[in-house]
């Protein structure tokens, strides 16, 4: 039996960029240190960001080393290449994934992926998908939620689903901010900007349109066509467990004409990490709702403490056993991972 100091960690949600990315989509970070230049302690911190982002090397494994993390499933970072358009976001995506793919065989102890997928063509994201599975081993992909504003309910994206659950790998659903018509028709009003801002990403948004996203996929009928399909989801559930039992109650069969109640779907066919959300209460609350077969570790790294993540794991109140499962034995088992 393992106890707490010695026990073995998986993080799901670990983030990195490339050159490339920061020249593209990424280009918004470095607005943002160019914006804080005035600011040295606020571009000081941008400017560390944008540097433990671009590690996938010695340096990340020396701070996984210190925080005792054991491996990191890392996955390009928000915004991802959703929101290009379709030749620009199948390049990117390549290159992305390749540069990746040399990370996971220098350090394959320490690193796995998940593929960055061209979203906007859905039938080259879905062969993406493939030859990074085949032919890298990777674990899946990291979807970051709307492509230009439309969802993966759309049956337009239904190839992607298909080829996930074929090649039997997890997609992971992840925040990106709503759409511009989105925030400003519910998050901009009486205060500022920056306020609206925030409101509509880290404080709240992300994390209900990620939720939108996940209840849209199941009131589709994406899960009845694709029974095996397994979801992953951050945020210990995007607040989705907490509304549970009153969409158990809301949406019964008899309304959505689903093979099953939209909970068993919540519980059998998502999965949900910690990504940062280092407290107790919401915690437990998913632990009771879905059980800690579905629960997976995260740090949210380098968003969030890996320190943090890894004091949270030790002192959570289950049992050895189920700290275990939490840890890395349910990783291990959703996506195959084998140790060297």
């Amino acid at each position: 039996m393992e106890n707490k100091m010695s026990i073995r960690t998986i993080a799901l949600e670990e983030h990195f960029v490339t050159p490339s990315f920061m020249e593209g989509p990424g280009r918004m970070i470095k607005a943002q240190a160019q914006a804080a230049h005035a600011h040295p302690q606020v571009a000081a911190g941008i400017t560390k960001l944008i540097e433990m982002l671009s590690d996938i090397g010695e340096g990340r494994i020396a701070e996984m080393d210190a925080a005792g993390i054991d491996m990191q499933v890392l996955s390009l970072t928000s915004p991802g290449v959703e929101q290009l358009d379709n030749s620009e976001a199948v390049a990117l995506a390549h290159e992305v994934n390749d540069t990746l793919a040399d990370a996971v065989q220098r350090f394959p102890r320490r690193f796995a992926g998940f593929a960055a997928l061209p979203t906007s063509s859905p039938d080259k994201a879905a062969d993406e998908l493939e030859r990074m599975v085949r032919t890298h081993g990777f674990k899946g992909a990291l979807i970051n939620g709307h492509t230009q504003g439309r969802y993966l309910d759309d049956e337009y994206f239904w190839p992607i689903l298909e080829r996930a659950e074929a090649l039997q790998v997890p997609l992971y659903l992840h925040p990106t901010p709503p759409s511009q018509s989105v925030i400003k028709e519910v998050y901009t009003r009486n205060y500022s900007s920056d306020i609206a801002g925030v409101l509509a990403t880290a404080a709240w948004g992300w994390h209900i349109d990620t939720a939108n996203h996940v209840l849209r996929l199941i009131l589709s009928g994406a899960f009845d066509r694709y029974p095996q399909l397994q979801v992953i989801v951050g945020h210990l559930g995007e607040a989705l467990p907490f509304m549970l039992p009153r969409l158990e109650r809301s949406l019964p069969p008899q309304m959505t004409k689903l093979k099953n109640n939209v909970g068993t779907y919540l519980r059998e066919n998502v999965y949900y990490t910690v990504s940062g959300f280092n407290w107790t209460p919401a915690f437990l609350d998913l632990f009771l709702q879905v059980g800690v077969e579905r629960i997976m570790f995260s740090t949210d790294y380098p968003y969030s403490s890996m320190h943090e993540a890894r004091a949270f794991l030790e002192q959570l109140p289950v049992s050895p056993a189920d700290q275990a499962r939490i840890a890395h034995h349910n990783a291990e088992r959703l996506l195959k991972i084998e140790w060297i």
